[in-house]
């Protein structure tokens, strides 16, 4: 699972004896069922680099949503959509 070691990673790169205090990063199931990743990006090189909003609806089983919304990297999928929900943050993190 190259992605998990990649986010490990990144976050370590962020720990700086105060930041992993208040920040951090979430990853939980939806009841729908689906995944909810939330990313705090506040005191990271990211907190002011601009996201294009990405919205796919093709049904129950195929949707993901992915957003940052104040500080934070917010992505949400069915349950297939982990690895995918990783990799948008990963691509615009390097982009």
């Amino acid at each position: 699972m190259e992605i998990v070691s990649w986010l490990q990673n990144w976050y370590n790169s962020n720990c700086d004896g105060s930041w992993e205090h208040i920040y951090g990063v979430s990853i939980d199931t939806l009841d729908n069922p689906g995944w909810k990743v939330k990313i705090n990006l506040q005191c990271t090189c990211l907190e002011e680099k601009i996201f294009q909003n990405i919205f796919i609806d093709n049904g129950d089983e195929d949707w993901l949503k992915c957003t940052v919304q104040n500080g934070t990297f917010q992505g949400f999928g069915d349950p297939k959509k982990l690895i995918d929900i990783l990799n948008i943050f990963r691509e615009w993190s390097e982009s």
